[in-house]
């Protein structure tokens, strides 16, 4: 269900020097929130402290962070709000060992699928930004599956907390759909291509996916964030074009050019949006 671990390391294990090339120095792969700056690592933190907030994380609290990526939110949580017992789990092979090179101080992760993950305590907050989008696959939400799927995840996220917890989510949206070929091509390319075995939720899917194990308590939408954080990766990607086509290749560079570019659109003509979610669990 979802993404497989080879379709995982499609999307995310390319390279580690390749990734930093063109994200921000902490290598957060998602969406930053531009209020009241421009820059992009600024976003990535305002984006992470925003996070925080809706899972109402303090230090003393133990902390899951479900799709970890290469370790940003969890060693943010660790180092800038000294959280004591910050975890997390990411599915891919290259970003595992990204957290491990980086060995933060309170910061445990594992290497496994979240549906196959067993800790040893339970959490008293939740993370989880833009993860939810490998729960389902583009053939499973054409079956009508998706919804199942999102609340067989938030059911997990619920038997993995404590009463009171508090969970800081961050999805992708599917909105409108294209109307034109090259945006119906382009969409098509980087689901299959970039991003194999995931599809973005609706809005309305989450609402319902989370019944009845989380309440919905605060959403924010930020679709404009997201197309801003997509032209700088682009931008930062094109500034080393020539470093990516001697060491990668001449199709990486195209790959990745194309995709940047079709987010860009994406979230320009409401194709895609993004949502901040506040989720309180029901007791």
């Amino acid at each position: 269900m979802g993404s497989t671990k080879d379709e995982v390391q499609v999307s995310y294990d390319v390279s580690n020097e390749f990734f930093r090339l063109w994200l921000d120095e902490r290598m957060n792969y998602t969406c930053g929130v531009f209020e009241g700056t421009d820059n992009l690592e600024e976003a990535q933190v305002k984006k992470l402290n925003v996070i925080h907030d809706f899972a109402k994380i303090t230090p003393e609290k133990r902390v899951l962070d479900i799709g970890c990526g290469w370790g940003a939110n969890i060693e943010f949580l660790a180092m800038d709000k000294g959280v004591k017992d910050v975890n997390g789990v990411t599915l891919s092979s290259a970003q595992f060992e990204e957290i491990q090179r980086r060995n933060v101080p309170g910061v445990t992760a594992e290497c496994v699928n979240f549906f196959d993950y067993e800790p040893k305590e339970k959490f008293d907050a939740l993370t989880s930004i833009c993860m939810i989008e490998h729960v389902a696959s583009p053939e499973e939400a054409r079956n009508g599956r998706a919804v199942d799927l999102y609340r067989r995840y938030f059911k997990r996220a619920h038997e993995l907390t404590n009463p009171g917890a508090y969970f800081g989510l961050q999805t992708i949206l599917r909105n409108f759909v294209p109307r034109t070929k090259k945006d119906i091509q382009d969409i098509g390319w980087v689901t299959y291509k970039i991003f194999p075995g995931g599809i973005t939720p609706r809005m309305e899917d989450i609402v319902m996916g989370v019944n009845p194990y989380w309440e919905v308590v605060e959403v924010k939408t930020r679709r404009e964030d997201y197309g801003k954080t997509c032209w700088h990766w682009r931008d930062r990607l094109r500034k080393n074009e020539t470093l990516i086509r001697e060491k990668w290749g001449n199709e990486v560079f195209d790959d990745y050019d194309r995709y940047l570019s079709t987010c860009v659109t994406a979230f320009d003509k409401h194709y895609q949006s993004l949502a901040q979610w506040s989720l309180r669990r029901i007791d």
